[in-house]
């Protein structure tokens, strides 16, 4: 198809050495066979064909319209490409992207010069596979990613289990098992759908096996070696997103060869971005790749390090569609300097260092294990109760500290840190600190917030047991933050043992004692830095419309039953039907996931995720639905999952995963 001044390949085969046959969607610049160009490489297991399909739609033709090739491919088992998935960021995957780049480097179209960008899953993997300094990636754009596989993605966090494992282990298991298109892999589309129902992984299994931060966890974790990372990347992040550090580990870890960028956002792209405002994505990748691919001076090299928005304190609400906030820019991004609270004798947050043995007040604490409903989800992709509400819910159940009103506003940028001595009467134990912006009427707004399992309180390899009821110093990191406190507000410091549902409870409940006078709370100050403007996106409505042929629908419930003790947590998201205008391949998802705890028995937690898949056309479809739960005792995680997949009404095929793994310290 020719569109303008470029044309669109809409499956290119490609064969790998192995003789595996991958998928690729390609938008070639007009005149490339005579006048060679760059090319950009996007590489996930999320079907070119209709997962990314809008946002693709969305960029891709505005880089060939710029002379930039884009190609975007199915990873081995996704979409159209042959084979079956084995898990994420694997050494197959990775030398897989390493022999693609490899291939459109050679094609008679291309420069050689070679650029990988995307968001998630395509934000890792880009990392990782320039890591492994394939000779023609010569630069990267990453988006919602991390540096650190164990402690800064959706398994483990800081040694504590999340409740996005199971979610994110229901959703790969429903997205490998949906069928590849027929009109392009043709009569072997059946045969391919088969072959990956038989033998994909359920991923949670791999991942229990691995509670610690091991060789499995270290792999594809480019902080273990910033030093050998090759090429000039710029990493982006959005403040409502789990995925908030990278851009500032990556800028302290990598140096000159990054940009960091930083907005307000949930996980997308910034061109299209909630909440606003967002940013000119298309014109500052296309500077990049310009400058990395082409050489030509487009002053990329010259921009600030970091660019951040700071969020000026906005208020929850049932939908986030702006913040209020400014942006700006430091040249040079270094860790910052730190002011430091402390609690006085009164519980109050004061300006200044805790002093030892100022006074002699220790406060118990054991949240309610329903704490934690007020959080929103750890992974977010819409601006509504996806993202962390009034914090009051929440602060019920916790130790709160907080400042006098505010005489002036206070700007921060960096990750606050905690400092206390506690003693737990068990093992080990969840600790959960969040920073808190109380406004003047009371709201209160998730600023940010850290989590830790106190087995992990000395590292994340090796975990052992606290000694009980010995008084123990602890450091928590928070992730990171941009955010005003504005004149008149307070800052409030609340401490829980729960939050559930994104962390899974330890198996028993036995609370902490804090030493309060010990306690330091140090916050990371903006420092020197300009306020900027950032060009937004001239394009207020980039994504393509499609044919809508049955609608979409979302709900979040909490429900307390108040004879029982058991809250249960409720998510629904559907899709709704919808069909390329220009394939007629129409698909829906609809994910219907709850989890359940009694408040006062940890062991009680359980989680169950189901999905149904959907695709069709004219006189053909096919449907999957998924089942995938997690339950515990104290010594074990209890996992479950199926997948039934039909052929028009008609049960072709099902499978059934179950397995017990030993609790290691979580």
């Amino acid at each position: 198809m020719t569109t303008g001044n470029f044309t669109v390949i809409e499956n290119q085969w490609i064969m790998l050495k192995d003789g595996t046959r991958m998928a690729a969607r390609i938008w070639m610049p007009e005149g490339a066979d005579s006048n060679p160009v760059p090319a950009v490489f996007e590489y996930l297991p999320y079907r070119k064909r209709d997962g990314t399909s809008p946002r693709d739609e969305s960029t891709y033709p505005v880089f060939a319209a710029a002379g930039i090739a884009g190609v975007r491919v199915d990873i081995r088992g996704s979409g159209e490409s042959d084979g079956v998935i084995d898990g994420e960021y694997t050494p197959r995957e990775l030398a897989d992207g390493c022999e693609l780049i490899a291939w459109i480097a050679a094609q008679p179209w291309s420069n050689g010069k070679v650029g990988m960008m995307g968001i998630s899953w395509g934000g890792f993997n880009c990392l990782q596979v320039a890591a492994l300094k394939p000779p023609a990636l010569k630069a990267v754009i990453s988006i919602a990613s991390t540096v650190d596989r164990y402690n800064d993605d959706i398994h483990y966090k800081n040694g504590t289990h999340l409740s996005a494992q199971l979610s994110w282990a229901a959703t790969m298991l429903a997205y490998q098992s949906r069928s590849p298109d027929p009109a392009l892999v043709g009569n072997r589309w059946k045969e391919m759908w088969l072959e990956r129902l038989e033998n994909e992984p359920f991923f949670m299994e791999e991942w229990l096996e691995h509670q610690r931060r091991d060789d499995f966890w270290k792999h594809g974790s480019i902080c273990e070696n910033f030093d050998g990372f090759p090429v000039p990347a710029m990493v982006i992040a959005g403040w409502a997103d789990g995925y908030r550090n990278t851009p500032m580990k990556a800028a302290e870890g990598m140096g000159d060869r990054v940009k960091a960028l930083i907005g307000p956002w949930v996980h997308k792209y910034p061109h299209f971005a909630w909440p606003k405002p967002r940013a000119d994505f298309h014109g500052e990748a296309i500077a990049w790749w310009n400058r990395w691919l082409r050489d030509e001076d487009t002053g990329v090299e010259n921009l600030p390090q970091m660019r951040a928005f700071i969020l000026d304190g906005p208020k929850p609400a049932l939908r986030r569609d702006i913040e209020p906030g400014f942006w700006i820019a430091k040249e040079t991004w270094q860790p910052p300097e730190m002011q430091c609270f402390y609690v006085d004798q009164f519980g109050s947050l004061q300006d200044g260092m805790p002093i030892a043995g100022a006074h002699d007040h220790n406060a118990y604490l054991r949240s309610p294990l329903d704490t934690g409903i007020a959080a929103g989800e750890w992974f977010t992709l819409k601006p509504d109760a996806e993202m962390a509400g009034d914090q009051r819910i929440d602060d019920a159940g916790s130790l709160t500290f907080e400042t006098a009103p505010l005489t002036h506003a206070v700007d921060y940028l960096g990750q606050p840190v905690l400092t206390v001595e506690l003693a737990c009467d068990g093992d080990w134990a969840n600790l959960i600190a969040r920073l808190v912006d109380v406004h003047p009427d009371g709201t209160a707004t998730r600023v940010t917030f850290g989590v830790l399992n106190l087995a992990h309180r000395d590292g994340y390899a090796e975990p052992k047991p606290m000694e009980r009821g010995k008084k123990t110093q602890i450091r928590l990191v928070l992730d990171a933050c941009g955010y005003r406190f504005g004149e008149g507000h307070r800052i409030r410091l609340s401490l829980s043992t729960s939050y559930w549902p994104m962390v899974l409870p330890a198996p028993s409940d036995p609370g902490l004692t804090f030493d309060l006078a010990s306690l330091g709370l140090a916050l990371p100050k903006l420092g020197d830095h300009q306020v900027i403007t950032m060009p937004e996106p001239a394009n207020l409505d980039p994504l393509p419309k499609y044919i809508e042929l049955a609608p979409g629908k979302t709900s979040r419930r909490v429900e307390r039953d108040m004879t029982t003790g058991e809250t249960r947590y409720h998510i629904y998201e559907d899709t709704g039907l919808f069909e390329h205008p220009g394939t007629g391949f129409a698909t829906q998802d609809i994910r219907d996931e709850t989890w359940s705890i009694a408040t006062d028995d940890p062991l009680s937690m359980a989680g169950v995720s189901t999905w149904t898949c959907i695709a069709k056309r004219e006189n053909w479809s096919v449907k999957t639905i998924s089942i995938s739960r997690i339950g515990c005792t104290a010594t074990e995680w209890l996992t479950s999952a199926s997948v039934t997949a039909f052929e028009g009404e008609t049960q072709i095929f099902q499978k059934i995963f179950e397995k017990r793994f030993p609790r290691d310290f979580m």
